[in-house]
C-alpha cells in the first residue's frame, strides 16, 4: 500500500528528553518545557532514515511514523 508516512509523538508518553529534536531537528524542535512540537508531521523519502533512527531511538517509545493513504490527513 503506497501513502505518506507521517510522524506522530505520543504526547501522554513524552517525557521530554528531546532526542527526537536532536537526532530529526529538521522536523521536529522542542517548546520551553522540552517536549517536541513537530515542525511539519509528513516524512520527506529523505529524512525517512533519521526518523526511523529517532523512533527507534525515543526511550519510551512515544515516536511513531504512520503511513496514510493519499487524500486522508
Amino acid at each position: 500500500m503506497s501513502g505518506h508516512r507521517r510522524l506522530t509523538v505520543d504526547r501522554i508518553a513524552c517525557d521530554g528528553r528531546g532526542l527526537c529534536a536532536e537526532l530529526l531537528p529538521e522536523l521536529v524542535v522542542l517548546d520551553e518545557w522540552g517536549y517536541p512540537i513537530l515542525v511539519g508531521p509528513d516524512v520527506p523519502d529523505e529524512l525517512l532514515s533519521e526518523a526511523r533512527r529517532a523512533v527507534t531511538a525515543c526511550p519510551v517509545l512515544a515516536l511513531r511514523i504512520e503511513r496514510t493513504r493519499p487524500g486522508r490527513t
